[in-house]
């Protein structure tokens, strides 16, 4: 094969704000698949939060990127070919990994997708890891009654737009919290929010109570720092919290000061801080049921598709900083 492998490696480790200096593009060879592996050519490569842990050396519930290595990252691709005769060439799987336009993955590993079952890159946002994270996050973490207020943070994103769709059907008022008028207004329009507040808005904190006069009973946080400081109050006695992510701290020098944690006493609250890799089989149960609902049209998403595996390191930048609208992918090739 005369085709190079592009990769985009770990150049640096960043101590706050990651810039493009903290990655590096190079070509080599593509790999040869080892026993067991096959050999496939990325199509489709998800950016996903999580990401920016990864790039770290500090301990944490996965182990770090190395100086040197490809990103990780999950990726749809086609086999090229596979020793094993598990797949044939052409053969689109999910399953790929890293910031590469090649890679080599255990044959155990994939996943074979029909396309016409769903969109291919539905597997990295609706109907993968961050439906899944949803699913788990709403249906075991933080569970909706009937009739109660469940607010959502970034929630035109891939997690919180599933999220409160699913908080929704479970007979809840969904209050979703997103970054700008636009973002808002899809959210609403879109998702079937009943409300959604802009956090940007210089009248945010007014906005937000004014939104939940009754409080609120669930929250689904995917953004922590300031947002979370200021809907802190509003949580009701005996409120459910999910906390699946922190966006607006991964790239803090220092850890920033917390809430009043006197309240989870007070007022009884429930916080539950989870992984949904620590819930294997949550996935195929949500591609059975996201699934069924995307087919009848009840399960809304949005994508935020970029041309090129170059352009990772600046579309990953911009999704620290909230500048992407949907489920954010390379388009490698």
């Amino acid at each position: 094969m005369t085709e190079k492998n592009l990769q985009i490696l770990l150049r640096a480790r960043p101590e706050g704000i990651v810039g493009v200096d903290h990655f590096e593009a190079v070509e080599t060879p593509p790999p040869a698949p080892r026993p067991g592996e096959a050999l496939l050519r990325n199509r489709y490569l998800s950016l996903d939060p999580y990401m920016r842990g990864r790039m770290n050396a500090r301990k944490s519930y996965a182990a770090p990127v190395e100086i040197g290595a490809p990103m990780v990252g999950q990726t749809v691709a086609q086999v090229v070919d596979d020793p094993t005769g598990t797949f044939q060439p052409g053969d689109w799987v999910l399953g790929g990994y890293g910031w590469q336009r090649f890679s080599v993955v255990p044959v155990v590993a994939l996943r074979k997708l029909d396309p016409k079952e769903a969109p291919l890159t539905t597997a990295l946002g609706v109907l993968g890891m961050p439906g899944t994270t949803a699913w788990v996050g709403v249906t075991e973490m933080s569970p909706p009654r009937p009739g109660e207020t469940y607010v959502v943070t970034a929630a035109s994103g891939a997690v919180g737009a599933v999220a409160g769709q699913i908080a929704k059907r479970m007979g809840a008022r969904v209050v979703g919290i997103a970054g700008g008028p636009a973002k808002c207004a899809y959210v609403m329009e879109e998702l079937g929010f009943d409300a959604c507040v802009d956090h940007r808005s210089p009248d945010f904190a007014e906005w937000l109570a004014a939104t939940c006069p009754d409080g609120i009973d669930g929250y689904f946080e995917n953004v922590g720092g300031t947002i979370q400081k200021i809907a802190w109050p509003l949580m009701n006695d005996f409120a459910r919290l999910a906390f699946c992510g922190a966006i607006a701290e991964y790239q803090d020098d220092q850890p920033a000061p917390g809430p009043n944690l006197g309240q989870i006493n007070r007022k009884r609250l429930s916080l539950r801080g989870f992984i949904v890799s620590d819930h294997p089989r949550a996935f195929a149960e949500w591609r059975r049921i996201g699934g069924t609902w995307l087919k009848q049209g009840g399960l809304r998403y949005r994508e935020d598709i970029v041309q090129g595996l170059e352009h990772a390191p600046k579309a990953f930048m911009g999704l620290l900083d909230g500048k992407n609208f949907g489920k954010l992918i390379i388009e490698v090739t």
